[in-house]
């Protein structure tokens, strides 16, 4: 299969990025000034992002004080951009760029007509757009010099729109999901030549294909509807769950880590989102386990991110940050954080989610309307705080 490749080089000739007039709310602390999108890189380096019923806050990383609030639409998601500084908010417009440096929900977004799934890698940032089936790549640092649109991008274009998601690998290569209107199948790896892309690996053993995360070596897994989907060295590698319909829908991995923890459902007709056990992926081993939680420990895709000594941390519906070895898919420890929750009613609904930077995680509790701090080490609660608008999205700007 050869795929048009494109690569644009002058600002004037990528159409999918459109200049918007958007509202800023007023915030509590002054911005630094946007000509030199630097100046407050160090102190800003991991602010956290909430979004909220028609708006997003900016946070301190570390007082979790609200430093701007921004007027948006009624539901957004967040993605962090991999900048240190860059959140990429997905709207009904396509991929808005809001910099937590210098506070700003900034007027360059890329077009799109059903803005999906945000990843970085390797100094790559990957937006994937599923109404038009549209891979868009960009230099992870291309807004060191400011806000304005690249000078140089690259796309693809899949056969079929569909809820997909891409990534670009340190050698070039392009891994995107196979699909369409009706379903999922598989993915592909394909290389840049000439002018189109070439086609050196594909798979369609991975029914309802959903969520990579890339381990060690630059082993990327992709979750199945029964099992999951390994690349490495060029080739994909099919894992098989344990039931005819094992669905793992997100990896969290660590990329110093061969281990990737999944989340697992195996009832196709279950009600509601909350999940009782996780799917443990040794890619060197090529190995594929599931493990059921204690009856205690239930979670969402929201709920699971990877921190410190490689661990799992799990948050679960008791209100605890359980912590799971994933070599031995033991919990190994557990810390009281917010109050017991129940699960959503639909997965846009405001429920707790957690994300780590470093030895921190960010809880939110949206029962309460408050963002906690969490020493992962320790299980010290090192900052909280209380606003007047209920949490939902969460995301930290890393690197």
């Amino acid at each position: 299969m050869k795929s048009h490749f494109r690569v644009i080089a002058t600002t004037a000739a990528f159409a999918g990025i459109t200049l918007l007039a958007t509202a800023c709310a007023s915030g509590t602390a002054a911005s630094t000034t946007a000509d030199d999108p630097s100046s407050s890189q160090g102190a800003a380096e991991g602010r956290v992002a909430v979004s909220y019923e028609g708006g997003i806050a900016v946070l301190d990383p570390e007082t979790l004080e609200v430093l701007q609030e921004f007027s948006t639409e009624e539901f957004t998601r967040l993605n962090t951009f991999g900048d240190k500084r860059t959140v990429a908010v997905t709207t009904s417009a396509g991929f808005q760029m809001l910099d937590t440096a210098d506070l700003k929900l900034t007027d360059l977004v890329f077009d799109a007509k059903t803005a999906g799934h945000v990843v970085a890698h390797e100094g790559k940032t990957v937006l994937y757009d599923d109404g038009t089936g549209t891979t868009t790549v960009l230099d992870t640092a291309a807004f060191a010099g400011g806000y304005q649109a690249p000078a140089e991008t690259s796309t693809y274009t899949a056969a079929a729109p569909h809820h997909g998601v891409s990534i670009v690998l340190r050698d070039g290569t392009l891994l995107t999901t196979v699909g369409d209107s009706n379903g999922r199948s598989g993915a592909a790896a394909l290389h840049p030549h000439d002018d189109h892309w070439h086609e050196e690996a594909v798979s369609n053993e991975c029914p309802g294909i959903h969520g990579e995360g890339t381990a060690a070596n630059e082993v990327v897994v992709f979750g199945c509807e029964n099992g999951a989907l390994l690349y490495a060295n060029g080739e994909f590698t099919k894992l098989t769950a344990p039931d005819s319909y094992g669905r793992m829908g997100n990896a969290f991995v660590s990329e110093t880590s061969p281990l990737v923890v999944g989340d697992y459902k195996n009832d196709p007709d279950a009600e509601g989102y909350l999940l009782s056990a996780v799917t443990l992926i040794d890619t060197e081993k090529q190995s594929y386990e599931v493990v059921n939680l204690p009856a205690e420990v239930r979670y969402t895709f929201r709920d699971i991110a990877r921190g410190p000594g490689d661990l799992a941390y799990i948050l679960s519906n008791d209100g605890q940050i359980h912590v799971l070895d994933p070599a031995s898919g033991k919990l190994t420890d557990s810390y009281p954080v917010v109050d017991p929750w129940q699960g959503p009613a639909e997965w846009q609904d405001a429920h707790p989610a957690i994300k780590v930077n470093g030895d921190i995680a960010y809880i939110t509790e949206p029962a309460t309307n408050s963002v906690h701090a969490v020493d992962l080490k320790s299980g010290k609660i090192l900052a909280s705080s209380e606003f007047d608008f209920t949490p939902n999205e969460l995301a930290v700007a890393m690197g």
